[in-house]
């Protein structure tokens, strides 16, 4: 136990406080949006990438990318926040995991660590779930195409607009 926190600890993701405890690190928004920017790069770059995937491969991509697609509307039409988090993780990652490379990879993983609290915040807004899906959708349609051009600017985009959905969302919880 005392290791998984220290990892934790490590990646930025806890903070330990002595006498206190453990805690979850709070993120501020200058960061959030920080690391928001940086993961638009990443996914950018995995999605072109993974556009350019042999076509064999590709398909095999969209298949998997189509199943998590599927599941994040039935997980919408449940009102089951965990589940759509998940699936939108798994399509992440695929796509982060066909680029083949191992060190952006980790470097995405330490982001997306970091993100956990607002991306779950984030998606947990049906209208943000809704506009979430059709970017995916999009995405996969540029995927399927071998268009990697279109993939890469719909990635970045796609991370920018959750940016923008978790600003607003933040906003309207601080508004009296």
């Amino acid at each position: 136990m005392r290791e998984a926190l220290r990892e934790l600890e490590s990646s930025g993701v806890v903070i330990s406080r002595k006498h206190s405890g453990v805690f979850v690190r709070q993120l501020g928004m200058v960061e959030i949006r920080d690391l928001y920017k940086l993961r638009a790069l990443l996914d950018g770059f995995a999605g072109r990438v993974s556009a350019q995937l042999p076509k064999k491969d590709r398909d095999n991509l969209v298949k998997f990318l189509v199943s998590t697609t599927i599941g994040m509307k039935e997980a919408l039409k449940s009102a089951d926040a965990n589940r759509y988090y998940a699936e939108n993780l798994r399509f992440h990652w695929a796509i982060v995991e066909a680029a083949g490379n191992l060190q952006m990879a980790e470097i995405y993983r330490g982001i997306v660590q970091k993100l956990h609290i607002s991306r779950l915040k984030n998606l947990s807004a049906n209208s943000g779930r809704k506009a979430s899906i059709a970017e995916h959708q999009t995405i996969v349609r540029a995927v399927r195409q071998g268009d990697f051009a279109q993939t890469e600017l719909l990635m970045a985009r796609h991370v920018d607009d959750a940016l923008i959905r978790l600003q607003e969302t933040t906003q309207l919880e601080t508004t009296p």
